[in-house]
């Protein structure tokens, strides 16, 4: 029995039914500034009317050998990274400038070397890498160098070559803990998003903690130290308790522990939103009142602090600003143009009610 399958209408169809060339019709759907309105108009209602799909995509790729697609490195699985607000907004904050530029997004989830595996990013059809928050020596990095492609880094590692934008986590993290100094207290405990240790989850010393691959790490548990030991609180008096990760289950949990370990803590010092957000749910679970057992801070200043209960007192980075700089760095590499300098940008203390003086 003979195939009745209708066949599928090509450019070549479009261009006899409108009476111009191939090129013309090419230019409608990839070089539309070389049209004139009209007669783009002309050619996409032609194409609609006989269900011409438009150019192949992967046939277009392989003829100008660009993806027009952007390759996004997370530090963490997708259900992790996506339960953070700092990731979320500033991804969007990226995605709606790349994507007015017909530039697409290719998410890579990391895993446990703190990035995406090497040979997913060798395979990857893209025309450049974005690295968000990536540990130091992560196989994906070496693995954007061995092909070649432009580089754009949002908070860290440092790489050479690349463009880069960043926060002061140094001068956030001292705002923070000067903050709590200035309220009275001295029992602080800190808690850290994960420095990739062995084992993982628990109690650190400073000394481990301080040489966390994750830079932003090291430079927020810097600026605490600076300041506590200012107060006359050495660094081997601070607690330092790792997560396991960046969820809110996992840093209750952490929490928990540090807590119970440390009865006397009246303040503690979180590295995200998210770790506060868990601390002040373990607190309850504990029986301790915020903020008048225990004050919290966070780091981010996300839409959720706002709406904590009690809201919560937290450092304050330009999420969304953070993210347009990165696309632009990014169309900027696109383009031929060498990386400017780092871009850093400023934080600031929001002072809320989950701080207060210590009543112990």
């Amino acid at each position: 029995m003979a195939s009745t399958r209708r066949k599928q209408p090509t450019l070549d169809d479009v261009a006899q039914a409108v009476g111009v060339s191939r090129a013309t019709v090419s230019n409608a759907y990839n070089r539309p500034d070389q049209l004139s309105a009209e007669l783009r108009d002309e050619v996409l209602r032609a194409a609609r009317r006989l269900g011409y799909p438009g150019p192949d995509p992967v046939a277009r790729s392989l003829a100008t050998k660009r993806a027009d697609a952007i390759a996004f490195m997370l530090d963490t699985g997708l259900s992790s990274a996506f339960s953070d607000p700092a990731l979320s907004i500033t991804l969007d904050a990226l995605a709606a400038v790349v994507d007015a530029e017909g530039h697409a997004l290719l998410l890579l989830p990391g895993g446990d070397h703190g990035g995406p595996r090497a040979q997913r990013v060798l395979s990857a059809q893209a025309d450049l890498a974005v690295a968000y928050s990536l540990a130091d020596g992560a196989p994906a990095l070496r693995a954007v160098r061995d092909r070649g492609l432009p580089l754009v880094v949002i908070d860290q590692p440092v790489v050479s070559g690349s463009a880069r934008v960043e926060v002061d986590d140094t001068g956030g993290a001292m705002a923070a803990a000067r903050h709590l100094v200035e309220l009275g207290h001295r029992q602080v405990g800190v808690l850290s998003a994960q420095c990739l240790s062995e084992p993982r989850d628990g109690p650190l010393s400073i000394a481990e903690a301080l040489s966390s691959r994750f830079r932003d790490n090291r430079d927020r548990l810097a600026g605490y130290l600076e300041v506590l030991a200012s107060a006359g609180v050495p660094g081997e008096e601070v607690p330092v308790w790792e997560t396991s990760g960046i969820s809110r289950e996992q840093a209750f949990h952490a929490t928990v522990g540090l807590l119970r370990s440390r009865p006397r803590l009246t303040a503690l010092l979180c590295m995200s939103d998210e770790l506060a957000l868990a601390a002040l749910s373990a607190a309850r679970h504990l029986g301790l009142r915020v903020p008048q057992e225990l004050s919290v801070v966070g780091f981010d200043d996300t839409p959720p602090a706002r709406w904590a209960e009690p809201p919560l007192t937290t450092v304050r980075q330009d999420l969304v600003r953070k993210g347009t700089v990165a696309g632009e760095l990014a169309l900027r590499l696109l383009a031929g143009r060498k990386p400017p300098k780092p871009l850093t940008l400023p934080t600031e203390l929001v002072v809320r009610e989950s701080t207060a003086a210590p009543s112990r």
